[in-house]
């Protein structure tokens, strides 16, 4: 399988595909629509790389998964492995061999983006891929793993109760 030599996530595609943003022809697309036109640039070359080269009508979960283990390469993140001696600790005290990966933050940002290009560029939202059962789980268990290898949780934000404020005596 051909891939493309340069850094996907810095958005380096040459691919342009139209993509129907919120923004009017005279302002200035936001940097989240940036990113998002970048990211589905560099997804549809990646498709147009893979061997056989794919259409996004035949694009399934599973070819979006392909697509975020390709992305690992490119990772900055030091994710530990089970082996090693510091997997579990957040601030490990020397280097290791362990593998860069993307971070899971970095991904299902990126799944976000990528979902909504999808039906900006005429994709039905009952045949998304980035929408897939797999990938929701692949993103879960990413979360997890790192989670477990940096020794942090990524725990739900807990609302705080709301505070009764009480007049002043005057």
């Amino acid at each position: 399988m051909e891939t493309p030599t340069s850094n996907p996530t810095t958005g380096t595609s040459a691919v342009s595909s139209p993509s129907s943003g919120s923004n009017s022809g005279s302002t200035t697309p936001s940097r989240y629509e940036n990113q998002k036109r970048r990211d589905w640039n560099t997804f549809c070359q990646y498709l147009r790389n893979h061997r056989p080269p794919l259409s996004l009508a035949l694009c399934s979960g599973a070819h979006v998964l392909e697509f975020l283990h390709y992305l690992d390469q490119f990772g900055k993140t030091k994710v530990h492995n089970h082996p090693c001696p510091f997997f579990g600790l957040p601030n490990p005290p020397a280097p290791c061999p362990c593998p860069l990966r993307q971070a899971w933050g970095s991904l299902d940002a990126l799944i976000g983006r990528l979902r909504a290009a999808y039906e900006e560029n005429g994709g039905r939202p009952e045949t998304n891929p980035f929408g897939a059962r797999a990938v929701r789980i692949y993103l879960r268990d990413v979360r997890d793993f790192q989670a477990k290898a940096r020794g942090v949780s990524y725990e739900k934000k807990r609302k705080r109760p709301k505070s009764k404020l009480t007049p002043a005596p005057t």
